[in-house]
């Protein structure tokens, strides 16, 4: 959602200032996005050359958003005026309410300079990227050989799903507020830093910590046993797959998020090939100077014989995981789908992968099994688990510092 207004009269700044605003909301489910609203822009008296930009923001339940702030000097053709000296409501965090405030200190940012018209563009981001409903080719490709991925032609509804994946900050917020409602056995989890992604978490603390987070924002959880939400405990949860709520990504709509828009290639980001430039992974070693995958192109450092990780993230301890959105995003906006950790997804898993028998419009996985599917590789894996076709498994109750997730949401008309 978008919207565009002249706010105020000119104003003196160096020279006549005309101030305008036009507010984005971040993404979200329909009638439940973040909004901003009633912006407004003055200048403060005296001699600093700051501004006030004020606005409404609404969120729905409890949830918080990111809010970044825009200058224009051309009428919003281009957004390259330095933002960064910003105090107030904006930055991670930012939740529901009115006469919200940002401060922009313009003196500091952008001395010296003159225009006759300055916008200002707010936008509130919650995180999720709406992935588009359709068809698309699931499975090996480039000439792969994977046994359980043959390419099958699935469709899928829209749906969303977190840009990153969730971080240890995230799930120490939610886990807080469940130990307090209700949640009582949700696992510490663990995690290098608040930036990283969580890892060592079960499959069973993963979808309990979906409808802690779904409480917690005010929505309606998606997982059940015996009509009850489920709060706690390991007895397999009946999904509520028409509620508004957060859940893990089915093994195809994950996949074709990975994608990100393109058929017919290895990797999220549209090439057959790989290298620490594009994701957090492990090269393996052939010969002590040959990588073992031919499409992994990593540069091996002239000392290094053998296996060897990422070399910016070897430090710290183990697992040698990185911020999540380190590495730049694939046509959907997804950050990190190949390596770092790897991900839970609801599914049991199949070795024959979906037969019709699954069905392929919106399969969910057989409707049994002895472990649930794990996605996209991870910091201490190699390159053939980083491609989008890769199939993990491992048992529901499996604690390894290999394995996060990132939530989705399905979309409504």
């Amino acid at each position: 959602m978008s919207a565009t207004r002249p706010v105020l009269p000119p104003l003196l700044f160096l020279r006549s200032l005309i101030l305008a605003a036009t507010w984005f909301g971040g993404f979200g489910l329909v009638g439940a996005a973040p909004i901003v609203s009633n912006i407004g822009a003055s200048q403060r008296g005296g001699a600093a050359r700051e501004f006030s930009i004020t606005y409404d923001l609404a969120v729905p339940g409890s949830a918080s958003v990111v809010v970044t702030l825009e200058a224009s000097s051309d009428g919003g053709v281009s957004w390259t005026v330095p933002v960064t000296s910003v105090t107030g409501a904006v930055g991670v965090g930012v939740t529901s309410g009115m006469g919200k405030e940002i401060v922009w200190d313009a003196g500091a940012d952008w001395p010296g300079s003159y225009t006759d018209r300055m916008w200002f563009r707010i936008t509130a981001d919650d995180g999720l990227a709406r992935i588009p409903g359709g068809s698309f080719t699931m499975g090996r490709t480039s000439g792969d050989t994977d046994a359980d991925a043959p390419p099958t032609t699935v469709t899928v509804s829209a749906f969303f799903i977190q840009k990153t994946e969730t971080t240890k900050a995230q799930w120490d917020e939610v886990r807080t507020w469940g130990l307090s409602n209700g949640y009582t056995d949700l696992a510490v989890g663990e995690g290098k830093a608040s930036t990283h992604p969580v890892h060592s978490v079960t499959w069973w603390d993963v979808v309990k910590w979906c409808n802690a987070r779904s409480e917690k924002e005010g929505l309606t959880p998606v997982y059940r046993v015996s009509g009850a939400v489920m709060r706690t405990g390991t007895i397999e949860p009946v999904p509520d797959w028409s509620a508004d709520g957060y859940r893990l990504p089915t093994e195809a709509e994950w996949e074709k998020a990975a994608r990100g828009g393109l058929s017919g290639k290895r990797f999220p980001w549209g090439t057959d090939t790989i290298s620490h430039a594009q994701a957090n992974y492990r090269v393996y070693s052939a010969s002590g100077t040959t990588n073992f995958h031919g499409y992994d192109v990593e540069p091996r450092p002239p000392a290094t014989g053998g296996d060897y990780y990422h070399p910016s993230y070897t430090f710290g301890g183990f697992p040698y995981t990185s911020p999540v959105g380190s590495f730049g995003a694939n046509g959907y906006g997804l950050h990190d789908m190949a390596g770092n950790v790897h991900e839970w997804c609801w599914d049991w898993y199949g070795s024959g992968y979906f037969p019709i028998s699954y069905g392929t419009t919106d399969p969910r996985g057989p409707a049994s099994g002895a472990s649930r599917v794990l996605r996209g590789g991870s910091s201490y894996i190699n390159a053939f688990e980083a491609r989008c076709a890769y199939r993990g498994n491992n048992v529901p109750g499996s604690i390894q510092n290999s394995n996060g997730f990132r939530s989705a949401r399905s979309s409504f008309p």
